[in-house]
């Protein structure tokens, strides 16, 4: 079975984009479109990996990464944070706890790599 990773993503054009690279490179996917959704899927079926973007209309990244490290069933979950503020948000997200960082565009082969060491864990 291979792993599942679940996509926080508000924009669908960047959600999209995200769960067709993944799927190409036969990961299962699961998108939430909020944060709140994030939190939901996340606490329904726990993915072995987590994207989350930072900057997300009512409940951010951030807000969902602290949730999903308070919570017992889901603090194991490796995090890459996934933004386009990439020169403010790198170092908080990485002091912040997030397994990575990934800014907006990302180059496709990096992404993947990133995916595939931390699915790999």
């Amino acid at each position: 079975m291979p792993p599942t990773i679940l996509i926080a993503e508000d924009h669908d054009d960047n959600r999209e984009l995200i769960r067709l690279l993944l799927a190409k490179a036969n990961y299962t996917v699961r998108e939430a479109r909020n944060g709140q959704e994030c939190l939901d899927l996340a606490r329904e079926n726990p993915p072995d990996l987590i994207v989350v973007d930072l900057s997300m209309p009512g409940l951010d990244g951030w807000e969902v990464f602290k949730e999903l490290k308070a919570d017992s069933l889901t603090a194991h979950i490796p995090c890459i944070a996934c933004t386009a503020h990439t020169e403010q948000d790198r170092a908080r997200a990485l002091q912040s706890g997030f397994s990575d960082f990934v800014g907006k565009p990302f180059r496709t082969e990096e992404f993947l790599r990133t995916v595939k060491r931390l699915v790999s864990k």
